[in-house]
Parts: C-alpha cells; structure tokens; sequence
C-alpha cells in the first residue's frame, strides 16, 4: 500500500453525506422563525385532527341531558353548546375535517393543475388557445357562486367536498403551472432532449415536472387557507358536511347565531381555531415560498 509523500496533504472523502432535507429545516428555523413556528402549529392541528377519536374526551355527538350551555370548566374544557355536546370534542373532530378538505384538497388540486398545466405550457399553440380559453370561462364566473352551484348538482358530504375544491382550485392553478412551464421551455437542456429523440412524455415527466417542483410545492401550501376558508363558507350555508359531523363553519352557523349572547363561546372557539389554522398555513407557506422561489432566495 503506498505511503502519501510527505509535505503533501492527504485527501479524504467525505463519508458522511449532507442531507439536504437538514439543511432545508435548519434553513427554514433560521430565516424564516415565525413561518417556522406556523407550520409546526399546522402539523399540531392535524395530528390532533387525526388522534381526535383518542384526544377527544368525549365523543361528537355525545350529549349530557342537563348540561346545556355551561361554561367552561374542569369536566368540559370549552363549555357545553345548546343540547349538551362538549365543544372541545366537537373542535378537535371539526379539525379532522378541516385539515382533511386542506391537504386532500390542495394534492387533488395539484394533479389538476399539472394535468392541464404542464401540457399546455409545452406545446402550445392551437392547443394551448383552446385549453386556455376553457380555463379564462371557468374563471368567469364567482367562485362562491361556482361552488353553491357544484355543491347543488353532486350533493353535500365530505369527498363532494374535496373533489369539488380540488377541480376547482385546480383549474385556477394550472394557469400558474403553465406559466412556470413556458419558462422552462425555453431551456437549451429541454432542447438537447427533444433532438436526442426523447419521448413527449420523458421530457414531461423527467425534464419539466422536477423542475417546477419547488413551484408546486408553494401552489399546494398556498392553496390551503383558501379551501380551508371555502369549506368552512360551504358549512356555514348548510352545504357542507352533513351534521351531526362537526365543521368549524358549521359550528358558526346555527346554534352558534341563535345563541352568541347568550353562551359566546359557540361562535368563538370555532372562529379562533380556524383563524389560527388558516393564518399559520399562509405563514408557513409565504415562509416556503421565500425559501424555494429563485426569484426570492437572494432577498
């Protein structure tokens, strides 16, 4: 085995790797605290959404007969509503589907726009015309009015729901995909793959979708407050999940209107949970955003 000469420094691999995922958090703490402290208030609101069957001390729909509107206390952390059922139960269940419609939402959203988006945005052309002026008369029209509208025609429930926000999102977004795509487009290495006789899909899965990836994840972190705040409208009229289920918008309407002098803790604790939920997913998201948009980095 050969000896390294002396006065010559001898050179050694690295054995440990970097993780980049590491340095995307460490990254994250140390620029962006407060989008850091955001998410971590999301991630909370949906794990205590999915653990709600075991954190809840009670159950959904479980009512004390002579209990009705009570102040917080030991045995009911957020008070009792107008027939006797645990607010701080319903809230944690309500979770469940708000964190739900947010995150199935945002990733049926996401295949939606990269459906229609990433297409559109590499051929262009007649085909691009024609996609695009279906998606500017889906644009047309009132959102809220859109969704009462697809709400009416499929039904109320959980998976209407998500489906609907997620085409319609969807749509919407694939715009922003498009206009990502067409920047990309124009790269020599996008070039060097079509006259090495690469397939239209290769380049659009291999060459194009990686490179836009940064992009979709932002699309989906800032899709979130949006559905989230649309499901809760949809609740709120009466055309969301059917009850007894809780939604945070349900628990608004209703008892929530009829009672708020009376016991204002009906209208409020579900407002608050869903303006924290919904302001940290837009931190967080201005924070990813900040993070992995090139255009920002150096900024």
């Amino acid at each position: 085995m050969a000896e390294p000469k002396a006065g010559v420094p001898e050179i050694r691999a690295s054995t440990k790797p970097r993780n980049q995922l590491q340095d995307f958090f460490a990254r994250l703490f140390r620029t962006k605290p407060l989008g850091t402290v955001c998410g971590v208030i999301v991630v909370i609101f949906f794990i205590a959404g999915i653990l709600a069957g075991l954190l809840a001390p009670y159950g959904f729909n479980e009512q004390f007969r002579t209990e009705f509107l009570d102040p917080p206390s030991l045995s009911h952390w957020f008070g009792t509503d107008n027939i006797g059922r645990d607010i701080f139960s319903r809230i944690l269940y309500g979770a469940r589907i708000t964190m739900l419609v947010g995150v199935v939402g945002s990733a049926t959203s996401l295949v939606v726009s990269v459906i229609i988006g990433l297409p559109s945005g590499y051929f262009g052309g007649k085909f691009d015309i024609i996609l695009q002026r279906f998606i500017d008369a889906w644009l047309v029209f009132p959102g809220l009015i859109l969704l009462i509208l697809l709400v009416a025609i499929l039904g109320p429930g959980l998976w209407n729901i998500v489906f609907i926000l997620g085409l319609s999102y969807g749509l919407g977004g694939s715009r922003s995909v498009r206009g990502a795509v067409i920047g990309i487009r124009q790269n020599a290495y996008v070039d060097a793959a079509e006259a090495t006789g690469a397939s239209t899909m290769r380049i659009l899965l291999r060459h194009l979708l990686p490179n836009v990836a940064p992009f979709l994840l932002v699309l989906v972190t800032t899709r979130m407050p949006g559905m989230m705040l649309a499901e809760a409208g949809l609740s709120f009229l009466g055309l969301g999940v059917p009850p007894p289920t809780p939604s945070w918008g349900g628990m608004l309407s209703g008892a929530a209107i009829n009672y708020m002098y009376a016991a204002p803790m009906l209208a409020i604790y579900p407002g608050a949970a869903l303006s924290i939920v919904v302001f940290s997913s837009n931190m967080f998201g201005d924070a990813l955003r900040d993070l992995l948009d090139p255009r920002l980095r150096g900024a």
